[in-house]
């Protein structure tokens, strides 16, 4: 193997590997692959920025834009008020979320599908006395299922897309993964509907048989200091826990710099004790309300103004590239920017055992917050967050919800006519939102996930060395040997599945952009189509489902559902299973 060759594929292996670890985020990772592919020549110096002009990276910010204006304009709630009639039964109650879910995402960003959806869920969750549990897994999956469908659904159909441009002069149309995607996304809903549920962890009941209504999620650490003067000085930890009907549980007592864990029930409290307590909100509210605490980290506050109909408490869930991602509480200084006090911590259903002030924010986290409505909401819109249980708090300002829809329908149809390229009919809906005063250029700004464009910039030079130097060719060619005398049917699936396997423990995008060189080479090897290759890679790279780590849909609804690692391969694995069974058939179907 040439010497070029070697160090693409060595710098493509230690890239996937540092993908796998996790240490750095994958936008600096790809970064790091980039200029390693510069330092080394494999990139020419003049060609290594030219993937942020790359059509797929501006298809991507601007659908991101429009989804944004989507999740403004209230539209969505025409989806959303038939929800109620689906209360009844549970496998209705899902088939309703998890159908609108895919529709959205068909359309608009999978995040922002997937952000509309999980208060309603979660809500409705609630009223029917059903746990959420049962309901986010699918609620996630139902998101990425939608994205299958169309150009536009998720960022690897767009590359695949592009992919086929640049090496064969025509792009895949708006509406090309239709019919493979289509009728994918209808098996896998059919799946989560009739079985995938029932794989999940079994509904809470309560000792009288009852459904526990509450989710999983809601149980929280938190800090309270005791003042001097306070009246619980000598009384004891069960006593304190008795004002909470025994519902909440002193894990912990911090005195005189020393930690005592699981203090016993007999343990009397003393002056300037810092007391770390779990509990449900509902539960912990005697203790916010009490004069003789202070909520740690911040000063001694009027507690009538604790009391007060204008104080809420909400639960929000932190969403992916939150600007307080990996900084502990003491960093974000939550309270002094925002007089928003953040009162606990839940993560992966369980609630984190350390100090407040150590805490390090993770996507997924659930935090308690408390304050009035209008600072709730600057705090949840500044730190990224997403209220999904707010207590009557309405968060979005509704506007555009007609022209927004109009405006967006046009674009796509300007697409799928070929009108224009996606880019430009996308960039021309942006810019009509900012001129019409429906985005403001802040909110467009803030709403594209840069981590993701800057991921697609950096990687697609290193995607195209992939191919320019031949290391795909020499890849495909050492693949030959085993597919050769293979039916068409199992190479498809082949690609097909390790496309799943690279997208659940690195980023969907990536896979695409490394996945699509092989595949087409492969085709042009075996004398088939690249269509149908490169279709497999496109519904590979967008199945992330066997772990939460594959896609930030899974990430996010990790805390609110109280799941572990372990949850989603449960239902993932048969899921990747009917999605390989019916999409292989149809792209030979469709494609050959």
């Amino acid at each position: 193997m040439p010497t070029e060759q070697l160090l693409i594929v060595f710098i493509l292996a230690a890239t996937m590997l540092l993908f796998v670890i996790n240490i750095w985020r994958y936008d600096i990772v790809a970064g790091f692959a980039l200029m390693a592919c510069v330092y080394s020549g494999v990139v020419p110096i003049q060609h290594a920025f030219e993937g942020f002009s790359h059509p797929a990276v501006i298809t991507v910010a601007c659908v991101l834009v429009i989804s944004k204006a989507l999740q403004s304009s209230g539209v969505v709630e025409l989806f959303l008020r038939y929800l109620a009639y689906t209360r009844t039964g549970i496998t209705s109650q899902i088939a309703a979320n998890i159908s609108i879910t895919a529709i959205l995402s068909a359309f608009m960003n999978n995040i922002g599908a997937l952000a509309l959806m999980l208060p309603v869920t979660i809500r409705d969750a609630v009223k029917a006395k059903r746990s959420a549990s049962i309901l986010l897994i699918p609620l996630s999956f139902a998101s990425l299922l939608g994205g299958l469908t169309t150009l536009i659904g998720t960022p690897p159909n767009i590359i695949v897309a592009t992919f086929r441009e640049n090496n064969t002069g025509e792009a895949f149309s708006m509406f090309d993964f239709t019919r493979v995607g289509l009728v994918t996304a209808v098996a896998g809903i059919a799946f989560l509907v009739l079985v995938g549920w029932r794989l999940l962890p079994r509904v809470k009941t309560s000792a009288d048989g009852a459904t526990y209504a509450h989710h999983q999620f809601a149980r929280y650490i938190t800090e309270f200091r005791v003042p001097a003067g306070s009246p619980l000085i000598g009384q004891t930890v069960g006593d304190l826990e008795q004002l909470c009907d025994n519902e909440i549980s002193v894990v912990a007592i911090f005195r005189n710099q020393r930690r005592r864990l699981a203090p016993t029930y007999n343990e009397k409290i003393v002056e300037e004790d810092t007391l770390i307590v779990e509990g449900e909100s509902e539960a912990l509210q005697p203790l916010l309300e009490n004069p003789g605490m202070i909520i740690a980290g911040t000063k001694e506050v009027d507690v009538d103004w604790l009391r007060s109909p204008d104080v809420r408490i909400i639960e929000a869930v932190l969403m992916p590239n939150s600007v307080v991602e990996g900084m502990a509480m003491r960093q974000a200084k939550i309270h002094q920017r925002y007089s928003v006090n953040l009162l606990g911590v839940a993560r992966e259903g369980r609630a984190s055992r350390a100090l407040l002030k150590h805490v390090r924010f993770r996507v997924g986290d659930v935090l308690l917050l408390q304050g009035e409505p209008e600072a709730l909401k600057l705090a949840c819109k500044n730190l990224g967050c997403l209220a999904i249980k707010n207590r009557g708090i309405e968060f979005n300002t509704r506007r555009g919800s007609l022209l927004t829809p109009g405006i967006f329908a046009a674009g796509i149809a300007a697409t799928a006519t070929g009108v224009v390229p996606a880019q430009i009919a996308f960039a021309t809906v942006v810019g009509l939102l900012v001129l019409l005063r429906i985005v403001s250029l802040q909110e467009a700004y803030d709403s594209i996930e840069w981590p993701i464009i800057v991921l697609l910039g950096f990687l697609i030079p290193v995607g195209e060395a992939l191919q320019s130097t031949g290391a795909a060719e020499t890849i495909t060619a050492g693949l030959l040997d085993n597919a050769a005398g293979m039916p068409v049917s199992a190479v498809i699936a082949a690609i097909m599945v390790i496309s799943m396997l690279l997208s659940d423990v690195v980023h969907n995008t990536p896979t695409a952009v490394l996945m699509c060189p092989i595949a087409f080479s492969l085709a042009e090897s075996l004398g088939y189509s690249s269509d149908a290759f490169l279709m497999a890679v496109a519904v590979g790279a967008a199945s992330p489902y066997l772990t939460p780590i594959g896609h930030q849909s899974n990430t996010l609804v990790m805390g609110p559902g109280g799941y572990n690692f372990g949850d989603y391969w449960r239902v993932g694995l048969p899921l990747d299973i009917v999605i390989v069974c019916v999409a292989t058939p149809m792209i030979m179907w469709v494609w050959l």
